[in-house]
């Protein structure tokens, strides 16, 4: 089941309405207690936080968070002396623009003091 139909179904309950149908839930039902609705409230705003963060993984290129290799390092070192710009060596090694940076601050490549814009 993906997030957005289980959202669609937790939502629907913590209104009181049957998913399936749309018709209000009678009162006296379980999912009325205010104690469970509360509880399918707080489900319903962690799979928000869910939905969300796989949004935006899907959006991060697919080395994001990856563990760097002593030879990728290596590499990126190359790149930045033969001039290559930060959006290139990003692109090249499926990571973002910020990864890049951090990495050759981390390896004493460049400053953190300066933009990454006006390193050379």
């Amino acid at each position: 089941m993906e997030i957005q139909e289980a959202l669609k179904i937790i939502k629907a309950l913590a209104d009181g309405v049957n998913p399936e149908t749309g018709e209000v839930l009678p009162v006296e039902l379980i999912y009325q207690n205010p104690q469970n609705v509360r509880a399918l409230h707080r489900a319903a705003g962690a799979l928000e936080f869910l939905e969300e963060r796989e949004r935006i993984k899907r959006l991060l290129p697919k080395n994001a968070g990856k563990p760097w290799t002593q030879q990728e390092e290596a590499q990126v070192c190359d790149e930045l002396r033969s001039g290559t710009d930060f959006q290139q060596i990003a692109r090249l090694h499926n990571r973002t623009v910020a990864s890049i940076v951090a990495r050759l601050i981390r390896l004493g490549k460049v400053s953190s003091k300066v933009p990454p814009t006006k390193v050379a």
